[in-house]
């Protein structure tokens, strides 16, 4: 399993071509432990200033060793602990300062009861109200008018998965540019119809009788929904004429 870093020099330093890995190799390392990060996760992780890898003279991304124990701790924080970007760059930063700093605690951390059971559907992990709000640092009227769009739903007991923080902090993000929540609705109901595409493909396999066939019926809604969501990103991409890094 992969290490936390030891608040040593941050990613980009510079290390021999020999010690340096691909982007593809990187994705391979994580997925033991992280077997849903996907490339373009990586990729986001650099554009928010997570990661710095180097370059080569044609553009390719280059890794060291120590960029990929900072990406995991990342992705462990996220996952166990439910932190905002911010706050992990911030909390990274200042362990590479040398600095003894205590981890953020913000919101309900992980336990065993969030690991999912293999044979069965996964169990969500979930976060109270006020903990996604200090979570995804948003006010109580945003969450308030987000919901009344549809943009994010509360499960049935009144608490929220921990996707929620993802889909708040994202939300947050856009609204900086002048995209708000009304903008947001075709992008929520074009998601819907993706979810219901993938769910219509999985569903005779999750009322299978057999344990191990509705735990393949979850595999296989995992990889449909990673390969509709690249196809949206390239879609985007092709119609703004753009080409993400």
């Amino acid at each position: 399993m992969l290490q936390t870093p030891s608040g040593g020099a941050r990613s980009g330093t510079a290390a021999t071509d020999r010690e340096l890995m691909s982007i593809g190799t990187v994705l391979n390392r994580l997925r033991e432990e992280f077997p849903e990060v996907t490339i373009s996760k990586i990729r986001f992780l650099e554009s928010e200033g997570l990661i710095e890898p180097q370059r080569t003279p044609s553009g390719y991304r280059k890794f060291s060793a120590g960029d990929v124990e900072r990406l995991a701790h990342v992705l462990r924080m996220q996952r166990d602990h439910y932190l905002p970007l911010k706050v992990i760059r911030e909390h990274l930063d200042a362990m590479e300062r040398g600095e003894a700093v205590a981890l953020p605690v913000v919101g309900r951390q992980r336990t065993a009861e969030d690991v999912p059971e293999p044979p069965g559907r996964p169990t969500v992990a979930r976060i109270g109200r006020a903990e996604l709000l200090a979570a995804a640092d948003i006010a109580e009227g945003d969450l308030e008018e987000w919901e009344s769009y549809g943009l994010i739903t509360p499960l049935e007991d009144g608490v929220y998965d921990a996707g929620a923080v993802t889909v708040a902090s994202l939300v947050s993000e856009l609204g900086r540019f002048g995209i708000g929540p009304r903008h947001l609705r075709l992008m929520k109901a074009a998601a819907d119809r993706e979810a219901g595409l993938v769910d219509q493909v999985v569903a005779p396999l999750r009322r299978h009788r057999n344990p191990q066939t509705r735990a393949h019926a979850e595999a296989r809604a995992k990889e449909l929904a990673a390969l509709t969501m690249r196809l949206h990103a390239s879609l985007v991409q092709t119609a703004l004429g753009v080409r993400l890094p």
